[in-house]
């Protein structure tokens, strides 16, 4: 909460103090953080909900309890982890496994996004809190001020929601023993479309972020009958198989999807680093709760070494002039030994091929979904951007030396959440844009902003294209997806 002259101090305190009673918080004043001055720092703290149950009350204690299950796992030598699932129940039954997703985090992450199941509310979809704080016996962890952000970008706040919540909170003594210097943003997810979620949280993750999808698989099931459910989800999710995870029994399967269609648009790797059951810990085996660790790994989709090098960029454009000469006289593609590519350019990637001659468009034609590897990509969309663009008559070979050959690597596009037509302009600047009204769907490439720098003037436009009038941004409801692209081009 923003600071205050303390002339107001009493009103809002008469407010806080009333919130608090309701949401179980504590507040305090600046002198517990050590400030002091003209204006009081006010801290609206969640208090630990199940310390003394879930996990030990007493700092020497938890502080032994997390050291012991990250001493009893290895070390598996994995590297740039983007997003982890992680079991929620007390350390006895799951510490074990989830000390498998802690134990491999380098301590390189600022911000930690936390997603897990409302338990005790029903409510539809994506609440943050409006506490500043979050308190184990381990100190406070502070809530990042993405969550003001959120809070206007579609995400809502119901208070009793976290109140009681543990889903959350259990993670974070294992976060605040691996990680020295942190903020989180804790989600807690109702009734909600995973994949919307994904698009709404993609803007707020970088090379510094951890997203972390928290769940037990699962309940109550003899020993065997459990583990033969819990292999549709230790399979599918790491696989990230949509279809086989919709039989998954996971109390937090919406987080869990959330993050595996994060994880898909930005291709990371899905990596099971344990499965167990409360039957393999401490508890019976008539009615057991399973448990699994997964990691995603990967780089962020507008990540530098994704990009392609000068080589790899001479080698697609020599590709596409080849595959046109050959094509425009033939009527085949060439042939290509696949083993003199490199490894990039045999990664399935989504691309846009652009004929110019004499400085104006004279075809254009890509695709937005990395269904193929990129080189093959680039030679099919060369011959249907010089074929089958429907604005132009089709190339002839004759014309193919006055015509010049761009390429466009695309990141993959995600949905993006906007207030309104300001906010909307604001979000898409210098990027690629897909919009979409029922059937009706267009795109410029981040190159068109050359032409349109104006975003209001760029999404007229782009409306026109897409057969709606010119000024229907500005209604709302339009579907925004952003992409950025890698464009390099013949001289």
């Amino acid at each position: 909460m923003k600071s205050v002259k303390r002339k107001y101090w009493g009103v809002i305190m008469v407010g806080i103090l009333a919130v608090s009673v309701y949401c179980g918080v504590r507040v305090f004043h600046s002198e517990e953080s050590g400030t002091s001055g003209v204006e009081d720092e006010v801290r609206i703290v969640r208090p630990p909900a199940v310390a003394g149950q879930f996990y030990p009350s007493s700092e020497e204690e938890l502080q032994q309890s997390v050291a012991m299950y990250l001493n009893q796992v290895p070390d598996l030598d994995i590297s740039h982890i983007r997003a982890l699932v992680c079991p929620h129940a007390g350390y006895v039954y799951s510490g074990l496994t989830a000390a498998y997703c802690y134990k491999q985090l380098d301590d390189v992450y600022d911000t930690v996004i936390l997603i897990g199941p409302s338990h005790y509310v029903w409510f539809q979809g994506a609440s943050v809190p409006d506490y500043t704080h979050y308190r184990t016996p381990l100190g406070l962890v502070r809530i990042s001020d993405i969550v003001s952000d959120m809070k206007e970008n579609g995400f809502t706040t119901v208070p009793h929601v976290h109140v009681e919540e543990h889903c959350l909170e259990v993670q974070l003594p294992f976060l605040q023993t691996v990680l020295s210097d942190f903020e989180i943003v804790p989600i807690v997810v109702g009734d909600i479309d995973p994949q919307e979620l994904a698009s709404a949280l993609h803007p707020y993750i970088d090379e510094r972020t951890l997203v972390i999808a928290s769940t037990d698989l699962s309940h109550y099931h003899p020993y065997g009958e459990a583990q033969e459910l819990d292999e549709a989800c230790t399979a599918a999710v790491p696989a990230l198989d949509f279809d086989r995870v919709s039989h998954c029994e996971a109390c937090g399967i919406r987080a869990v999807e959330a993050v595996m269609h994060l994880a898909q648009q930005n291709g990371w790797q899905g990596n099971l680093l344990d499965y167990r059951n409360s039957g393999d810990t401490a508890g019976g085996r008539d009615q057991v709760v399973g448990y699994m660790a997964v990691a995603f790994c990967g780089t962020l989709s507008e990540d530098s070494s994704s990009l392609l090098d000068e080589q790899e960029q001479a080698c697609l454009l020599q590709l596409a002039r080849q595959t046109l000469q050959q094509y425009l006289t033939e009527g085949t593609f060439p042939d290509v030994d696949e083993s003199v590519m490199s490894p990039r350019l045999k990664e399935n990637r989504a691309c846009f091929v652009t004929l110019n001659k004499e400085g104006m468009l004279r075809g254009c034609i890509g695709t937005f979904t990395a269904e193929t590897m990129l080189y093959q990509a680039v030679m099919e969309n060369a011959v249907n951007a010089a074929l089958r663009d429907p604005r132009f008559v089709p190339l002839t070979s004759d014309e193919l030396e006055e015509v010049t050959i761009e390429i466009s690597v695309l990141t993959t596009p995600y949905r993006i959440w906007y207030r309104d037509s300001d906010d909307l302009c604001e979000k898409i600047r210098e990027k690629g844009v897909i919009i979409t009204w029922g059937r009706q769907r267009a795109t410029y490439l981040p190159q068109v902003w050359e032409q349109l720098p104006d975003p209001g003037e760029f999404l007229s436009h782009l409306c026109v294209k897409a057969g709606l009038p010119s000024l229907y941004w500005k209604q709302g409801g339009l579907d925004v997806q952003i992409y950025t692209a890698q464009v390099f081009g013949e001289e």
